[in-house]
C-alpha cells in the first residue's frame, strides 16, 4: 500500500486544499496518509518551511503547493 505524508502548517489554505484532495482521492484508493505540521519539527521546517505543502508518495517529494486529483490517483492506484 502506498504512503501519503502532507508536509504543511495550521492556517494554511494551500495546505488545507491539498488535504481535502488526498482525502477525496483516498475514498476511491486506500492508502496510508499521514500529516506532519512543519513547525512542530525543526527538520521538517528547515526542508519544507517555504515550500509547503508539499506530498511525498513512499518518501519521495511529489507535489508541491499544488496537488492535482487525478495525478494523485494515477500514482495511488498503482
Amino acid at each position: 500500500m502506498r504512503r501519503v505524508v502532507l508536509y504543511g502548517r495550521a492556517g494554511c489554505h494551500l495546505c488545507d486544499l491539498a488535504r481535502s484532495t488526498i482525502v477525496s482521492v483516498r475514498e476511491r484508493y486506500p492508502f496510508d496518509f499521514d500529516e506532519i505540521d512543519v513547525d512542530t519539527d525543526d527538520a521538517s521546517l528547515r526542508d519544507y518551511g517555504y515550500r509547503v505543502p508539499v506530498v511525498a508518495i513512499d518518501g519521495e517529494d511529489t507535489f508541491e503547493i499544488e496537488v492535482p486529483a487525478e495525478a494523485l490517483a494515477a500514482i495511488v492506484r498503482t
